[in-house]
């Protein structure tokens, strides 16, 4: 196999690729237009605005189920976004993205049966960091 066949068979690998592609504009468009600096809350609004500008389908803060051995709690998850109807989005405004961060989106994904996740921090200067998380 060479080098082209290798990159596209990554790139067509990629889960919900052009979703994700789409959304991640929308956050760089708020970022460019914001900044860092502001708290998370502060983002959220901005970027609701800025996936309907784009037609992308969300729901902001909804309440996923959390089930323990079949039984459901009252407690509830509630991701920043849920986009596509199957991509969960969550927004942080820190120095730099960790492993809780990763966690917590990763037992969203696991609670909502979703596959893919989109960890986004706005806190960092001069670079808007994300992750793509796969489950």
């Amino acid at each position: 196999m060479n080098l082209t066949n290798l990159t596209n068979l990554c790139f067509m690998e990629l889960i919900y690729r052009d979703e994700v592609f789409g959304m991640l504009g929308a956050c760089f468009e708020v970022y460019n237009e914001a900044g860092s600096g502001f708290l998370e809350e502060v983002y959220q609004q901005p970027l609701e605005h800025e996936l309907g500008l784009r037609h992308i389908p969300f729901v902001s803060k909804p309440k996923l189920e959390i089930r323990y051995k079949g039984i459901l709690l009252s407690k509830k998850y509630e991701p920043d976004f849920v986009t596509h109807s199957k991509i969960i989005m969550e927004i942080k405004a820190v120095s730099a993205l960790n492993d809780e961060h990763r966690a917590q989106v990763l037992n969203y994904l696991k609670a909502s049966s979703f596959k893919v996740g989109l960890l986004v921090n706005f806190g960092k200067t001069k670079v808007l960091e994300y992750e793509r998380i796969i489950r």
